[in-house]
């Protein structure tokens, strides 16, 4: 398409997405539910036509030489297609929350006044690699009341084109607009540009994507963007923990998965048992196959890893690398975690009830956890039924986005013929 094209097509996706946001506004609960519903046995039924989709795009991005995590990032499995049904399935399930009204109060001149939960509009979500946020983002916004425009990368054009014919097909099965869900058929970058400008037409942005994608995107947009610009997250061993669960806890949050936001970039281990615990937790690393960046500290009890510079306590890695710095305790924990991390998620391990409640209390992150893995910062495991993406920012939405941060307050007032003296 040439540049006039890209104008005149996402123009086009703007208005119809706008005109189905309204008729998406007022669609009952019922018929969103069935919507989603049909989306999902879809999926299961074409799972081998998207397996085939997503295979024709990882062979594409293994010729232009993506990145293992990348790559990761970008494949289907059966098990993940099950997942992504499972996803809409347990949004289905879930308590609609438009039109609910809330903090209802009466004022002294007899008027009632509460507040009414209402959809944001249409939201424009871009991304790369991973095709499941295709139907996360679609599913989620189905039910919020919300139409879409979803900008894939270009990776999974392929994948997300085939995802799109089954969520327009089960919406028009349900008797909602197919423009409810619209995806950019077009790979070229002036799309992105168009998208993050119309505000006539868009209400928010959500990127989801590496640093670079949501930086720029955050610099460029002139509409309210949802975003995280990386997931420095963090596991500290307290002196007070017990070390089998935190193996088990670093384990999971480091080597489950390497390349996604909520993996653990970072170790802080209490210096009273520092020479217990870090070489046992060291072990486990280095045997996953994990290289250790560390303090003076910890190279002298970890001869294996290399030293940190200030930098690595800053990076998120996607990769098997794990910064790793001995703290005096808590307190000092805490500070390196509020000065280093990237707000996303960080996780204590400590049997004390009193540190665990000062790290949730003063650690700045959207998501902190006691005891627990950094990998359960996820809207599916929220029990959101899937995400449309993580918020680190302050205002409106915090942590995994779901429903409820897709959706405005409006305040409603109730009467009956009162007048203002």
């Amino acid at each position: 398409m040439m540049v006039m094209d890209i104008q005149h097509y996402m123009k086009q996706l703007g208005e119809q997405a706008r005109a189905a946001s309204r008729l998406m506004a007022k669609a009952d609960t019922n018929t969103k539910n069935q919507a989603l519903r049909n989306i999902a046995a879809l999926i299961r039924q074409h799972e081998k036509a998207l397996l085939a989709a997503n295979q024709q795009d990882l062979e594409a991005a293994k010729a232009n030489g993506m990145e293992a995590a990348m790559l990761d990032r970008l494949a289907l499995s059966e098990k993940s297609v099950a997942t992504m049904a499972e996803g809409l399935e347990q949004i289905a399930s879930l308590p609609d929350p438009i039109g609910e009204m809330s903090n209802f109060k009466y004022r002294p001149s007899g008027i009632q006044i509460g507040q009414m939960r209402v959809p944001l509009g249409v939201i424009g979500i871009i991304y790369e690699a991973r095709p499941n946020v295709t139907v996360d983002a679609a599913g989620l916004c189905i039910k919020s009341g919300n139409a879409c425009i979803l900008r894939g990368g270009s990776e999974a054009i392929h994948c997300n084109q085939a995802l799109a014919k089954l969520v327009h097909q089960g919406l028009q099965q349900a008797g909602l607009p197919q423009a409810a869900v619209l995806v950019v058929e077009t790979t070229d970058r002036a799309a992105v540009g168009e998208l993050i400008t119309m505000k006539q037409y868009v209400d928010v942005i959500v990127p989801r994507g590496g640093k670079g994608l949501i930086e720029r995107i955050s610099n460029d947009a002139r509409i309210p963007v949802i975003k995280h610009l990386d997931g420095n997250c963090h596991v500290y061993v307290d002196d007070e923990a017990d070390l089998d669960k935190a193996l088990r806890i670093l384990e999971n949050s480091k080597t489950q998965r390497l390349g996604t936001c909520n993996t653990a970039e970072s170790l802080l281990v209490a210096r009273s048992i520092a020479n217990t615990a870090l070489p046992k937790l060291a072990e486990m690393l280095i045997s996953k196959g994990v290289e250790i960046r560390g303090c003076d500290e910890t190279r002298a009890l970890v001869p294996q890893a290399i030293a940190a510079t200030e930098e690595d306590y800053y990076t998120e890695y996607l990769a098997a690398i794990i910064s790793c710095k001995v703290v005096s305790g808590v307190d000092e924990a805490i500070e390196h975690i509020n000065q280093h991390s990237s707000q996303h998620t960080e996780a204590i391990v400590t049997e004390n009830y009193t540190k665990a409640r000062q790290f949730l209390r003063e650690v700045d992150s959207s998501s902190v956890m006691v005891n627990a893995s950094t990998r359960f910062a996820d809207g599916f495991e929220y029990g959101f039924g899937a995400e449309i993406g993580i918020s680190t920012d302050k205002l409106h939405a915090r942590g995994p986005v779901g429903l409820e941060g897709l959706t405005s307050l409006k305040y409603v007032v109730l009467g009956d013929g009162h007048v203002r003296a």
